[in-house]
């Protein structure tokens, strides 16, 4: 039977954190800020809108280009920084060989997000994609990954799984939406909230613990209310 994980693409297929130290080491460089501003931009990037980040930034180094400006230049560079972890491209070629259908869903602007895609090799690794800002909606609302799973020319069913790193955005969507939920750590604790059915400490374990809890498709999910709202969180 068909089954579908949807993973997350930032800090869980990609190494973003990667990415942004090595962005702010190269921003500070280029405008030439004091010694320690690589570090407080790591430590002020807390995961909140990026508009309302390059105001702070702006404000903080007294910049003359306009906010704006600054985060379409970091949306460009960006997606030349990051990188897949280890196996990435092997492991969903392994749980597409086992019969998976594979798809991403990403909260983000459209031209940074696919331009990750399609950079890494994901675009063409998966069975397709939701990017929110192409849809008008974000994780954790549920819509976003039936979109997904429509993408993936299938629906959803209880027995499939959503994969991230966010417990708000990712963990909280996944339960929201009614499907089995896998949270990788990266070595953190579990914080509140619901917790996730299964945990993997990387992408690795990830794909280990989906490819020995195989999850036959059940009954479809009900799609939502017509007059059901979409999600304002982050």
């Amino acid at each position: 039977m068909t089954r579908l994980a949807l993973f997350d693409l930032d800090d869980t297929l990609t190494d973003l954190s990667g990415a942004f130290s090595r962005w702010a080491a190269e921003f500070a460089a280029r405008h030439r800020l004091p010694d320690d501003a690589a570090s407080w931009l790591i430590a002020a990037r807390r995961g909140g809108p990026m508009d309302r980040f390059f105001a702070e930034v702006r404000q903080k180094f007294a910049l003359a280009e306009p906010a704006e400006q600054l985060w379409a230049s970091y949306r460009a560079r960006i997606p030349q920084l990051v990188q897949l972890y280890p196996n990435a491209l092997a492991d969903l070629g392994t749980l597409r060989a086992a019969g998976w259908r594979i798809g991403i869903v990403t909260n983000g602007m459209q031209d940074n997000q696919l331009a990750k895609l399609h950079r890494t090799g994901l675009a063409k690794a998966v069975d397709g994609y939701c990017v929110s800002a192409a849809v008008g909606l974000r994780k954790p609302d549920p819509r976003i990954f039936r979109l997904a799973a429509q993408n993936c020319g299938t629906t959803l069913a209880p027995g499939d799984w959503v994969i991230g790193d966010s417990p708000d955005l990712d963990i909280a969507g996944g339960h929201n939406a009614g499907l089995r939920t896998l949270w990788i750590s990266h070595h953190r604790a579990w914080p509140q909230g619901r917790p996730p059915h299964r945990v993997a400490i990387e992408l690795r374990e990830a794909v280990r613990i989906l490819s020995e809890e195989p999850a036959p498709r059940a009954t479809a999910i009900p799609p939502p209310r017509p007059d059901a709202a979409p999600s304002k969180t982050d």
